[in-house]
């Protein structure tokens, strides 16, 4: 099975480079450190032919900043990657996460076992929040197929076919790339997430986000917490609405 593993690192966080290099040397499959797009770096002309305002609902509250386009254009370059290369599958990490040698091998055993029936499977940072349904499981570790995907991209096992669908959809983008993967009554794609994964984040510890921003106004903030409680409330019914397909345990 041709398998590759990108670890995503954005060159001017140098602080993550030493941890980018040890996640490609402990992940257990061989493959490269992937140079994100650096979302500040990118002119208004490239922003605005990137990026689409209410392509799907519920409609994304919040403009979208630099970092969350740069990281969403850094995913797909992965993605067109594993389409280029003809992989069957890769492994995506992000390099602000950390991964545990005794716990990661058998949940990614778990995923490559399951990546072609699912296509997109998260390597979860936590445990799962909503209802889900049960696709296999291996020595205490789980994987399942929530009705609510939960956001995060710290790890994920994505195959070709799902890299190819994910690209289709996303030609013109309006919401960070955890967001759109949530949206599966758009992009028709159910992701699997497995926990325990042996994946935690540790980002504080390394040199805090490279998307966020700085602390914003109280009157701010109050908007941003309603308008988000909203969306995910939304969000939520169109989930348990969408007409995705749902993958059945043991086919």
């Amino acid at each position: 099975m041709a398998a590759h593993a990108f670890v995503l690192h954005l060159a001017r966080a140098r602080a993550r480079h030493e941890n980018a290099q040890a996640l490609l040397t402990d992940c257990g499959v061989a493959g490269e450190i992937w140079p994100a797009v650096d979302g500040a770096a990118l002119s208004m002309d490239d922003l605005t032919a990137q990026v689409g305002a209410e392509l799907f609902a519920p409609t994304y509250p919040f403009a979208l900043r630099p970092g969350e386009v740069g990281c969403f254009l850094s995913h797909r370059q992965i993605w067109a990657e594993i389409v280029r290369r003809d992989l069957d599958h890769a492994l995506v990490l992000e390099d602000d996460v950390a991964l545990d040698p005794a716990a990661f091998p058998q949940a990614l055993r778990l995923a490559q076992r399951n990546v072609a029936a699912l296509g997109y499977i998260q390597l979860q940072t936590r445990p799962q929040q909503c209802s889900a349904s049960l696709i296999d499981q291996e020595d205490g570790c789980r994987l399942t197929q929530p009705v609510v995907t939960q956001v995060r991209t710290s790890a994920q096992l994505v195959s070709r076919t799902a890299a190819a669908q994910l690209l289709e959809r996303s030609a013109r983008i309006d919401r960070p790339v955890d967001t759109f993967l949530q949206s599966h009554w758009f992009t028709g794609l159910r992701l699997g997430a497995v926990w325990p994964a042996g994946v935690r984040t540790i980002s504080e510890r390394l040199d805090g986000s490279t998307i966020q921003t700085g602390a914003k106004p109280l009157g701010e903030r109050l908007w941003r917490e309603g308008a988000r409680m909203l969306y995910r409330r939304r969000a939520a019914r169109l989930a348990r609405q969408s007409p995705a397909p749902r993958h059945e345990a043991g086919k």
